[in-house]
């Protein structure tokens, strides 16, 4: 059976692994996450996906089973090559949200299992594309005094207030959230589980 350890405390994602009905541990894995030096978001994404996940792994190895992968994601928005984290202050989010507005931009996540008993690492990302609306006359200014951009990638949160500037996606939703679950379902298949194996002992999950 698989025992999965999620390396973040990502709210986004904690919700998005209940959503499908896994059983998890959540171990943050705390990496610097500077992006300086990096021009490709997808390889920054990716690596730092790993970098997370494999500081996890290294800390319960001594105690891990066959069965424990440790998953780590990263998610970024990138657009004209300028790779777009978390803001750092109000200043930082104004000047994000103004440079994305009225334009599409990427949101690359970047995904990593690690083997905790043998460090295997599986790496693989999901690009969405995302248009954004021009702001109405205001908007700005109160979106930020919400502050839900804070905590997120391009400083905004598709599930939240920010959906009512997303005028439309290509691509997976729950990436732009932050988790990508079809392929992270098709990752965990890739190491032998099936994404719906965990229903078949638990009679309240079944649909």
């Amino acid at each position: 059976m698989l025992n999965l350890v999620l390396a973040s405390a990502s709210p986004r994602r904690i919700e998005l692994l209940k959503t499908i009905g896994l059983d998890f541990e959540i171990m943050p894995a705390n990496i610097n996450e500077e992006p300086e030096g990096y021009n490709d978001a997808g390889k920054y994404a990716m690596e730092m996906s790993r970098q997370k996940a494999l500081a996890v792994a290294k800390k319960i190895r001594n105690t891990a089973t066959e069965d424990t992968y440790v998953l780590g994601a990263d998610t970024v928005v990138s657009i004209d090559n300028i790779i777009l984290g978390k803001p750092a202050d109000k200043n930082h989010a104004f000047r994000m949200l103004k440079l994305i507005e009225n334009r599409w931009h990427e949101v690359i996540t970047g995904l990593t299992l690690v083997n905790a008993k043998t460090l295997k690492s599986r790496t693989e990302s999901e690009l969405t594309r995302v248009k954004i609306s021009p702001y109405p006359k205001g908007f700005l200014d109160r979106y930020l005094s919400t502050r839900e951009p804070y905590d997120k990638a391009g400083s905004y949160g598709i599930q939240g207030y920010g959906s009512l500037m997303v005028e439309c996606i290509e691509g997976c939703y729950f990436n732009v959230m932050g988790l990508p679950l079809f392929r992270l379902s098709r990752m965990l298949e890739k190491e032998g589980y099936d994404v719906l194996s965990w229903l078949n002992d638990s009679p309240e999950k079944k649909i």
